[in-house]
């Protein structure tokens, strides 16, 4: 485990949170074309981000703890997530004006944790071997692109500008590249990052079901309605493909 192995995890880190800017594609769309998809991308979002609790978050946090201490977790951290919404509606919002939804935030933060998760894994991945460490970047990559196009709509829907939300989504996928220093210097054990996984699971789960669900309940348009039913659909069951085929 000498540079040459920190120097991939180094590149493999950095290649991933470019998956972060993957909005640009819809910089140059016109503001009525992005509101259309954007209810999709929310719907998608939504759906990716639960079966990315359920099967992949959750389930391995199964391998590597207790089921009851896994469970313990992530109600502590749909518990937090309740909570700082709580503290970012009154601050953000306690005069009656709020132009940007509190979800945005806990989903940067969720995301924030989700790929400081993905850093770890990928520095684990690499000390085993080279090899290994390129597949699990893949496996890592293929979900997070539909994921992050979904993050990326969900700001742009909750309030932020288009370049403002390609920013933060940025900002908030560069903490693998933080994930990926802690796991080489920290000697990586399961244990220490075990807890991470069902309590980024609590939040994704709270965001999905509190923040996002209700949004597309909102939607009056028939078409546009089983339109979003259709994707939220989309986003569980591509998340969970990739899971089958990768041998998850």
């Amino acid at each position: 485990m000498g540079p040459e192995t920190f120097l991939f995890i180094l590149l493999a880190t950095v290649v991933n949170s470019f998956i972060g800017l993957i909005g640009v594609l819809t910089l140059w769309m016109r503001e009525k074309s992005l509101e259309s998809i954007l209810i999709i991308l929310v719907a998608f979002s939504a759906g990716a981000l639960l079966s990315g609790a359920f099967f992949h978050l959750i389930a391995e946090s199964l391998v590597e703890m207790e089921v009851m201490t896994s469970f313990i977790y992530l109600l502590i951290g749909f518990i937090i997530f309740f909570l700082m919404e709580r503290v970012l509606h009154w601050r953000h919002c306690h005069e009656g004006k709020c132009d940007v939804h509190p979800f945005t935030h806990l989903v940067l933060i969720g995301d924030g944790i989700h790929n400081f998760i993905d850093g770890v894994v990928i520095a684990a991945s690499f000390m085993v071997s080279v090899a290994f460490g390129w597949i699990t970047t893949l496996v890592i990559i293929l979900h997070e692109i539909p994921q992050e196009l979904g993050d990326f709509g969900v700001l742009v829907y909750g309030g932020f500008e288009k370049v403002r939300a390609l920013g933060f989504n940025f900002l908030a996928q560069i903490t693998c590249i933080i994930g990926g220093f802690v796991g080489f210097f920290l000697l990586y054990t399961p244990e220490s990052i075990a807890f991470l996984l069902p309590f980024a699971a609590g939040g994704f789960i709270y965001i999905a079901s509190s923040d996002l669900i209700p949004e597309l309940h909102k939607e009056e348009n028939m078409k546009r309605s089983f339109l979003s039913f259709v994707f939220f659909i989309i986003g569980i069951v591509f998340l969970l493909v990739i899971k089958i085929l990768l041998g998850g």
